[in-house]
This record gives structure tokens, sequence and C-alpha cells, in this order.
């Protein structure tokens, strides 16, 4: 079976511009930004989806959103960002592995499209 992108990058597989990483997590740039600042934020296990993390998952899930915190701080978006997760297609999930989107640099309407 084929891994997918995500997991290929968080193996070093696959290009991708890392900000971050560790045991647990990577975060890379976008390559197709919807902001000036636009990371992913993945868990290096595969997770396909917010719906299949289990309660095993609960410190995984507080570490990724502490991490966006962090790297909004360090990217100097003190004046707002967006984090978001879209689960399934119908809400946009186009690569089924869990991640985060930490998007900043611009502003945003509500409700989001």
């Amino acid at each position: 079976m084929t891994k997918c992108i995500f997991c290929q990058v968080a193996e070093g597989n696959a290009s991708s511009d890392i900000v971050y990483q560790d045991d647990s997590l990577v975060a890379f740039n976008d390559i197709n930004p919807e902001a000036p600042t636009h990371i992913l934020i993945i868990p290096r296990r595969h997770i396909s989806s917010l719906d299949l993390a289990t309660e095993e998952d609960v410190d995984l899930l507080g570490k990724m959103i502490f991490l966006a915190t962090k790297l909004a701080r360090e990217k100097s978006l003190s004046d707002g960002y967006r984090l978001v997760v879209n689960n399934g297609a119908k809400a946009g999930q186009t690569i089924d592995h869990l991640h985060f989107h930490l998007l900043g640099g611009r502003h945003f309407s509500w409700p989001p499209g």
C-alpha cells in the first residue's frame, strides 16, 4: 500500500519546506498557500481524519494546537490568525491524513467560504 503524501513528508521522503519537527509532529509551509502564512501541522502517525482520532490521541491533538500558537507567535501573527481542520471531503479535506491549517497575515471574513 502506498503511503499518503503527508506520511511521506513526515518520514522525510517527500520534498517540503519544514518549519518545525519533533518525535510526534511535523509542520511545513503549504505548497498552495491561501494566506501569506499558511502552515500545515500534521502528526507523524497516520490518522486519516479528526473523526478517526481516539481518546488516546487527546494529548497529540492538544500538542498540535499548542504548536499552532507557538508558530503563530514566531510568525508575528499577533493581530490574528485562523486554525482550521477540514474533516471529510464535503468540508474540503483533500489529503486523508489529519492536518491543521495555520493561516495568517491577512484579513479573514466570516463566515468562511
